[in-house]
């Protein structure tokens, strides 16, 4: 029976307000003086923030309810007297996807190095040197079974590590094709290794410190704290910010607002929003008055990038214009009157910026992008500019010395790791020169709509190479691009390729910085050999900037008879293929290449003897321990604010704390859970472990729950400047730092321990013990790691 009920909606959809705030403020007390309740829905609690921040700037008083889930579109349902608005509407920005918060870079690119060792691969462990991995193996201890691991060392000798220091083991990576010499555990000779390169290290870092030190006394333009423009530009970008772009966003904006001039790197690869982030600093400088000079590579890089600019910053208050040769002497003569006069807010630039005749009225951020591209003499032109002015330079591969200069502190560092969503890593090959794959390659790319790059970096033989190509694929449309061309012709010919009018570019690379086509996925790059690594990395680039998957092709002679650093760059590129490696390229490079004139002969051998991420751990330490010492006063601010003085954290107790056999039986998957465990940091990590766990194998056993109090303690303990925790047959014993001219001892912290333990001793039954070489925190009839857990808290809300 068809019912013939009609039943009435008395509903419309969100009204438009064209991030208008003032409409919005109105329509919000215009819905509150009809008796209506208003929600505002956004999956991104920063949303609110951001809209109570500008109604608070707009002195409006308006009442919302935030509700933290996502809908597609607004209404008013005018039976319920309610509206329903979204936040992406008020914004103006597309109804972006949750991006999937997973591992960082770094973390996961150390479960995957950890995951992959097998036994009889070298390692090297931070204090004992270089040894062969030998697998997990159960030990006893105080009759309860703990797991560790095994690593041989010269003379059979056997090395225990605790799973709770994992991260002092990393995979052995040096010369290729030779092995390494094992370590003999005793003996001084790493400990001489070591302390000689630290002290080597310490001499270069001091330098570059001073440099350091020198631009953090330098006066600078401090920027004052974003305001409602700044708050509407950042809510209406199109995507959700993932979470590195956010922190590297406000580190920048941080920094802007310091007395001293700012001198950032932002190392972000390929496609992940590096240049968003420049955008938003640049609009910070323009809303105080300041003009943004943005110095790029390459000719079409700046004509790209002032596309990104103009169309980011249309609705706002901002004249954007560029300097390349594509410009005429008449429009040059024009932008540059117009950049004295301050009637140009951001002008954008290849090295011509850099020329006598430009000039400024009122410069306040420099941002360089892939500063590695520029030569000596614009480096040091550079220079000249950038005394007194904040400064960002962005790049996808740094080069070693840049790099260099950012691990050792001489600069500040921001990493981008997190792909936008959506994003898959570029399958990548080395072949050789073969036509019917050429012709395969091409055809699969068209067919599914896309389209082909291919490099070729030899002006003279392009025509023969687009020759050959309109040969093997007469059905497709091939143009060609190199930087001798006629620059009207040059901008024509990339235009009509990002307008799909052609299906293949043939060109040199050109193409290397900037380009963004998302819609050209698979790139041939012949001869790669002749190519340095971050060459390929940035060509590579390219592509794969869409949810489609892309596709580069490398084609250079037979490995037999390139040279061992092209084999390499080569290995290395195809290694390297996950989204986000344009950081383990460049150490990659670093390693390769030897970190050239910055560490001296001596130096790069060194790398090679311990392995690369030692070095670099290695080279960690030194740097803190100049900033913990002959340099406390510049780096004042950052050490309070680290609050720990202790870096790693051992624990030795007789409590079983281990994942069983029977709960997973695989030694593999072990061995990766413990990495895994070891880079939590804060309880929400834990319990997402736990859950996974739980979900994977069952209900957790006990044993398990002891793992997370160890992990617990350890975080108590560098909170507290204890470097290891014994709690064997109920007595407890920690040993503050081993360093006695470390500045802990100076602190607040310290003196109010001394002070707990002198105040509570005898009630809690704690003391105090020096010995020759250490201070003991001493507590007799503990009998769990709880019970530990607890009187460690005592004393930290004491001293807090």
């Amino acid at each position: 029976m068809k019912s013939t009920t009609t039943i009435p909606f008395h509903s419309k959809p969100q009204p438009s307000f064209n991030k208008n705030f003032d409409l919005l403020i109105r329509h919000l007390h215009e819905m509150k003086a009809a008796g209506y309740e208003t929600y505002i829905c956004s999956e991104n609690p920063k949303q609110f923030d951001r809209l109570a921040a500008i109604f608070k700037e707009l002195k409006a008083n308006v009442a919302f309810l935030p509700v933290e889930i996502p809908i597609h579109e607004g209404f008013i349902d005018e039976d319920l007297k309610i509206e329903v608005l979204t936040d992406h509407q008020i914004f103006q920005r597309y109804h972006a996807y949750k991006i999937r918060q997973g591992f960082s870079r770094d973390q996961s690119l150390n479960y995957r190095v950890l995951r992959e060792l097998a036994p009889g691969d070298y390692v090297t462990h931070i204090d004992h040197g270089i040894g062969k991995f030998a697998g997990l193996q159960k030990i006893e201890i105080g009759g309860q079974m703990q797991e560790a691991v095994r690593l041989n060392y010269k003379n059979n000798d056997i090395l225990y590590v605790s799973i709770h220091s994992l991260h002092k083991i990393s995979k052995y990576i040096g010369r290729e094709g030779e092995p390494p010499q094992l370590s003999k555990i005793g003996s001084d000779a790493w400990k001489q290794l070591k302390a000689r390169t630290k002290r080597k290290i310490k001499d270069i870092a001091a330098e570059l410190i001073k440099l350091y030190a020198a631009r953090r006394a330098a006066k600078g333009h401090a920027f004052p704290p974003d305001d409602v423009l700044q708050t509407e530009l950042e809510a209406s970008f199109i995507y959700e910010d993932t979470p590195d772009q956010y922190k590297s966003t406000q580190d920048v904006k941080a920094d802007m607002e310091k007395e001293y001039p700012m001198d950032r790197l932002i190392c972000g690869d390929v496609g992940f929003g590096k240049t968003e982030v420049a955008i938003r600093a640049a609009f910070k400088a323009v809303t105080d008055g300041k003009q943004v000079a943005v110095l790029v590579p390459t000719t079409i890089l700046a004509l790209q990038h002032w596309k990104t600019f103009s169309e980011r910053l249309a609705d706002f208050p901002v004249t954007v214009d560029y300097l390349n040769r594509f410009r005429s002497a008449k429009e040059k003569k024009e932008i540059l009157e117009k950049l004295k006069k301050g009637e140009i807010d951001i002008v954008i630039g290849t090295h011509a910026l850099l020329g006598k005749e430009v000039g400024f009225k009122d410069l306040g951020l420099l941002v360089v992008d892939e500063e590695q591209k520029f030569g000596v003499a614009s480096k040091e032109k550079l220079r000249t500019l950038k005394v007194n002015v904040d400064t960002l330079t962005l790049t996808a591969t740094p080069i070693p010395r840049t790099l260099q200069f950012s691990l050792m502190a001489a600069r500040d560092l921001s990493v981008i790791r997190t792909p936008p969503p959506n994003r898959q890593p570029i399958h990548t090959e080395i072949r050789v020169f073969d036509e019917d794959l050429i012709k395969e390659v091409i055809h699969t790319e068209v067919n599914r709509g896309g389209q082909v790059f291919f490099v070729h970096n030899r002006v003279n033989d392009l025509p023969k190479i687009v020759e050959t190509l309109k040969r093997l694929c007469p059905d497709t449309e091939v143009a060609m691009a190199h930087g001798q061309m006629d620059a009207e012709h040059l901008e024509k010919v990339l235009v009509d390729f990002i307008d799909r009018k052609f299906d293949v570019l043939a060109c040199t690379n050109i193409i290397e910085t900037g380009l963004d086509i998302p819609n050209a996925n698979t790139i041939i790059i012949n001869r790669a050999d002749m190519f340095g690594l971050s060459d390929l990395h940035q060509l590579r680039g390219r592509v794969g900037r869409s949810n489609q998957k892309a596709y580069c092709y490398l084609f250079a002679p037979p490995m037999s008879v390139l040279t061992q650093e092209a084999r390499k760059r080569l290995r290395t590129i195809e290694e390297f293929s996950e989204l986000g490696s344009g950081f383990q390229v460049a150490m990659r490079d670093l390693d390769i290449r030897g970190a050239g004139n910055l560490l001296g002969g001596e130096q790069s051998g060194f790398i090679a003897d311990i392995g690369f991420e030692t070095y670099q751990k290695i080279l960690d330490e030194a740097i803190q321990e100049l900033k913990e010492t002959d340099f406390k006063d510049v780096f004042k601010e950052e050490i309070a604010q680290k609050g720990s003085y202790v870096r790693d954290v051992t624990i030795e107790t007789d409590v079983e704390m281990l994942i069983p056999d029977e709960y997973v039986s695989n030694t593999q998957e072990r061995l990766s859970l413990y990495t895994e465990l070891n880079t939590i940091e804060n309880e929400e990590g834990i319990a997402a472990f736990a859950k996974r766990l739980e979900d994977r194998f069952g209900k957790l056993p006990h044993q398990v729950n002891a793992l997370f109090d160890g992990l617990r303690l350890q975080w108590l303990c560098k909170k507290l400047g204890f470097e290891r925790l014994i709690l064997k047959g109920g007595k407890l014993r920690c040993y503050f730092l081993g360093d006695p001219q470390s500045s802990f001892f100076e602190t607040e912290t310290f003196n109010k321990i001394v002070q707990f333990v002198g105040a509570k001793g005898r009630i809690m039954g704690i003391s105090l013990k020096q010995t020759n070489k250490e201070l003991i925190f001493v507590q007799d009839e503990v009998r769990s790691l709880k019970a530990v857990k607890g009187v460690l808290e005592q004393v930290i809300s004491a001293v807090q």
